[in-house]
This record gives C-alpha cells, sequence and structure tokens, in this order.
C-alpha cells in the first residue's frame, strides 16, 4: 500500500479508514503526524511534557478520522484534522490548568523517603524546604510528642518496624499513631 496510499488523496484515505483499513489510518497518520507536533509545540502542559500533548493531538487526528464526513461537510479533510487537533490540544491545557487540578499539580508525596528535590531549582529546593519547615511545626502544635516522632520518621521513609525499634513501641502502637496523625493533619489541611 505505500505506493498507492501516497498517491491517494486525503478524503480517500479517511474513507477507506472508516471501512476498516488499518493501513489507511496509518498512513493518514504519518501524514499529519508533522502537523501534530507543530500544533503542540505552541503550548504549555502544566504537570506534563510536550510528549504529552503530542498524544493529545495524536488522539484528536484519531477523532478527526473517524468522524470526517466528506467534502459535503464543507471542509477538506486538512482543515477538519487541524481543528479537531488544535482543539483537543487546547482542551488539555486548559483541563490541566483548572483550579480542581491544582492538589495533583503541586502535589508533594509524604510517603518515599526524603521530598523529591533532585529535578528542581536551587530557588524551588529552598522553598520546598521553607514549606516542609513549616509543616512540621503545624505538626508539632497539633501532634502529641510521640506522633510528631512517629510522622517524621515515617515521612524519612522508616518503615513500621524501625519506627518501632526506634522507639521502643509495639507496631500497634506505631501504627495507630500514624492513623491517628492522618486524621488530626487533615483536619489542619482543610482550614
Amino acid at each position: 500500500m505505500s505506493e498507492k496510499s501516497t498517491k491517494r488523496t486525503d478524503e480517500e484515505l479517511v474513507s477507506l479508514s472508516q471501512s476498516g483499513d488499518g493501513k489507511a489510518t496509518e498512513e493518514l497518520l504519518k501524514r499529519y503526524s508533522d502537523l501534530v507536533r507543530h500544533l503542540s509545540r505552541g503550548f504549555f502542559l502544566v504537570g506534563g511534557e510536550t510528549e504529552d500533548l503530542i498524544q493529545e493531538g495524536m488522539i484528536g487526528l484519531c477523532q478527526a478520522i473517524s468522524d470526517y464526513k466528506g467534502k459535503e461537510s464543507g471542509s477538506t479533510f486538512k482543515t477538519f484534522a487541524y481543528v479537531c487537533v488544535s482543539r483537543r490540544i487546547i482542551d488539555a491545557v486548559k483541563a490541566s490548568s483548572r483550579k480542581k487540578n491544582e492538589p495533583l499539580n503541586s502535589c508533594v508525596p509524604i510517603v518515599g523517603g526524603e521530598w523529591a528535590v533532585s529535578a528542581l531549582s536551587p530557588e524551588e529546593q529552598m522553598i520546598l524546604s521553607d514549606e516542609r519547615k513549616e509543616f512540621k511545626q503545624k505538626m508539632s502544635s497539633v501532634l502529641s510528642d510521640f506522633e510528631f516522632k512517629v510522622v517524621v520518621s515515617y515521612m524519612d521513609g522508616m518503615t513500621c518496624a524501625e519506627i518501632c525499634a526506634a522507639t521502643g513501641k509495639t507496631a500497634k502502637s506505631v501504627d495507630n499513631a500514624i492513623q491517628r496523625s492522618k486524621k488530626k493533619l487533615l483536619e489542619v489541611l482543610k482550614k
């Protein structure tokens, strides 16, 4: 199909693709991959990469292939694909920057040892360090001394068994302290 497909128009390939011809779909995806990459470069996705936008654009291209109604719709496939790809990318950018996604886009994991700072700039590392100190101060004002010690150890990546050995308490006692602390900290974070 390689020689024939390069001679076929976009509209012919779309028609073949809509009838189930996978090679026609593949050829259209190849033809328009540069357009998708070009459109993706003009946008920034919060919490994502350019490749994520390219993927969104390719999804828009697939939708264009399946939804195109032919020239009777009033436009060429190229124009229709451009609009579908652009809208899909713009929608992805808008969705990523909505306030409802803010907790996901700016969260820092509590579990897993030291907070990930390797890819951060020195300024971001300093801000993160200050935020951690502030969070520890809030924790110390809400938690008992034992709960505070357990949570800090937990945040530093210690296992429950290691915390038991360090504090001299039973596993049940340590687990209860973690669970109580989570509830108390959630209340503080909600305020």
